[in-house]
């Protein structure tokens, strides 16, 4: 690998710097927004649940939009660091309408502010992965950059989760003013990173014509075995995550009685193994490849999703070292399954000579949309078909919320090893889309040394970073 496509890691902190505000938003938006309107605001179970998954499945359709026109975007300043800033001011409008809420507003009032700021989510997600898919060409150097990518939003979790603890010695108290806390912490510090990153984090520029891009040309890269099989997995690596996230307070709290403050506490340590656990799962990517240390990955995940079940009622300090455990395999999927369809763009481009970056993003945040959607939606729906109730204390549908916490997630999990144990775009065959990525592009800048074909190797040589 050229060693010009190495970022270094000042620039990779400053292109993932925003992702400690977006996750102190996306974290919300799964395991507090939607208890906080059931329990806090007073609406409906049922009907929480399903606006929460109605308005991400809505929001899919904009998606393929958005990511054709990132695609056919041309600026001085890139394709997705404009729109990148321009997602800014949307999120922070729609988190303050939605985390400053009052009781006495509607399921209207929910519907309408979800789908804002699900549009805000959408722009700055696409168009942060495409930023960085672009930002280097080689396959270990992207398990790198989306590894910088998951460990701020690690960060932004952790931060965002210590909030409800540091309230308190501030004179403030409430579950309504913690989520109010996490809106200001939003806020307030998206503008200063996403200016950070615009700042200090490039974006190549591309030399090729904007081609079309819609509906056709989405379901044309569905049909894709290698994009196909990232998708399904996706899917569940993602889905099995967010059922724990929607169930967290309620399990730890009905199931194994802790409160509320201790329950915040044990989801940070929850995410203080995710931040552990994300430079062991990137060297183990460079060791076997990505697709192997996701297979692993989730063994382990599902592994320790059924042990928690066995955490004794009340002992915080065993359900804190669990849940560290528990943490550890949470930043695999989501850096090495990003960084996967990264490798997935350049496939796409030899054999079509177009670049499909933000549609293929497209097609993986949808996955996270439909995944999250189900979570929420699904299980809430369960758990009141089995009697759950979050505003009484009675045992009815206990043990079906048990279940759904720990055996749920883990079935997940396995399926997902099993699928992508057998994933084909490996690091040599990556290397050889790579050379003959080189030498096309070589080609088209300049024609007249084209009839060498080592000369591309000899300026991008082809190779594996040393460690």
């Amino acid at each position: 690998m050229a060693k010009a496509e190495r970022r270094s890691s000042w620039t990779l902190a400053a292109y993932a710097a925003p992702c400690l505000p977006l996750a102190g938003l996306g974290l919300p938006l799964v395991v507090y927004l939607p208890e906080f309107y059931a329990s806090e605001i007073g609406l409906n179970l049922s009907q929480v649940g399903f606006a929460f998954m109605m308005v991400r499945l809505l929001d899919m359709a904009f998606d393929p939009f958005i990511g054709g026109v990132m695609d056919r975007t041309r600026t001085r300043f890139g394709r997705f660091r404009p729109w990148f800033a321009l997602s800014a001011p949307i999120l922070m409008l729609a988190t303050y309408m939605l985390f400053m809420a009052k009781p006495g507003v509607n399921t209207f009032y929910l519907w309408a502010w979800l789908l804002v700021l699900y549009a805000g989510v959408s722009i700055s997600s696409l168009s942060q992965l495409a930023w960085g898919a672009a930002m280097s060409g080689a396959y270990d150097q992207r398990s790198r950059i989306y590894a910088w990518w998951q460990g701020a939003n690690v960060v932004g979790m952790i931060l965002v989760l210590t909030l409800p603890a540091l309230l308190p010695s501030l004179g403030v108290k409430g579950h309504a003013a913690a989520v109010g806390a996490m809106g200001w912490f939003v806020i307030l510090l998206l503008p200063i990173t996403v200016a950070l990153a615009i700042w200090r984090a490039p974006e190549p520029l591309v030399a090729s014509k904007p081609d079309h891009a819609g509906l056709g040309e989405y379901f044309k890269l569905l049909k894709r075995p290698a994009v196909a099989r990232l998708l399904i997995v996706d899917f569940l690596v993602g889905t099995g995550p967010a059922i724990t996230g929607a169930l967290f307070f309620f399990f730890f709290t009905r199931v194994k009685a802790f409160d509320k403050t201790t329950a915040s506490a044990l989801l940070l340590a929850y995410f203080i193994g995710g931040l552990v656990g994300a430079p062991i799962w990137t060297r183990m990517a460079y060791k076997i490849g990505k697709h192997r240390a996701l297979a692993v990955s989730g063994l382990f995940y599902a592994l320790i999703a059924v042990s928690v079940i066995a955490i004794p009622p009340g002992m915080a300090l065993i359900a804190g070292v669990m849940m560290f455990v528990a943490g550890l395999p949470y930043s695999a999927g989501a850096f090495l399954l990003r960084a996967m369809m990264a490798d997935v763009s350049d496939e796409v481009r030899l054999e079509t000579r177009i670049d499909r970056t933000g549609l293929l993003y497209a097609l993986l945040t949808g996955t996270v949309k439909i995944g999250s959607a189900v979570a929420v939606g699904v299980s809430f729906k369960l758990l009141s078909l089995f009697g759950f109730d979050p505003k009484t204390h009675g045992q009815e549908g206990l043990t079906a919320l048990a279940w759904m916490f720990t055996v749920a997630p883990a079935a997940l999990a396995v399926l997902a090893s099993a699928l992508i144990s057998r994933y084909s775009l490996t690091a040599e065959r990556h290397a050889e889309i790579r050379a003959a990525l080189d030498e096309h592009d070589l080609a088209m800048a300049a024609p007249e040394m084209a009839s060498d074909p080592k000369f591309a190797e000899e300026i991008h040589p082809i190779g594996r970073p040393a460690e």
